[in-house]
């Protein structure tokens, strides 16, 4: 496929991150995304339809009112296009259940959208949303997850130690049942 011919559905999909995303410029929104718009990867709660896609939308400005995203890179495949990108926002609004924290977040996505007469007609993605939750408080930290990883990893490094011993039990002798430590 030559530039020319997948320069126009790029432009498209990029005019929507920008513009819709980036902006909240929901006039552009009803431009761009053909009424039987279909998502085949809708986020939790959210109709798989156009109006699920603004539902979408304004819900992550809702919570994130500075949200933008920094696209990487693009392919276009026919009338396919694969975007991948990083989203950047403040926390100011509940989201997924997370009343506000304040806090600067970012994470990943890659959308592959149809455009089809100018025309979003389906969409297919994945998005971080572990590592958000996670900036969110919501989960547990890496950090926190890699400080219990480190604690696990120091017991496994006591070769000489009976496995039960090690994880946190006694025997009198290797052959012996472990029992509880008191």
């Amino acid at each position: 496929m030559s530039n020319d011919a997948s320069s126009e559905p790029k432009a498209v999909i990029r005019r929507n991150t920008e513009e819709v995303q980036g902006n909240g410029n929901f006039d552009v929104f009803e431009e761009l995304f053909a009424d039987d718009f279909i998502d085949h990867t809708p986020q939790p709660g959210v109709t798989p339809d156009k109006p699920g896609a603004r539902r979408l939308y304004k819900a992550l400005r809702t919570a994130f009112p500075d949200l933008h995203a920094v696209i990487h890179w693009q392919t276009a495949d026919g009338e396919v296009v694969t975007t991948f990108k990083t989203y950047h926002g403040t926390h100011q609004g509940t989201f997924l259940g997370v009343a506000p924290t304040g806090r600067k977040i970012h994470f990943e996505a890659v959308d592959a959208m149809r455009v089809h007469e100018g025309k979003i007609t389906e969409h297919w993605g994945a998005a971080n949303l572990f590592s958000l939750m996670q900036q969110l408080g919501a989960l547990a930290s890496a950090d926190r997850t890699e400080r219990q990883r480190s604690a696990a990893d120091a017991a496994a490094r006591q070769p000489d130690l009976p496995r039960c011993r090690r994880a946190g039990f006694r025997a009198r002798s290797r052959d012996e049942f472990c029992q509880p430590e008191d």
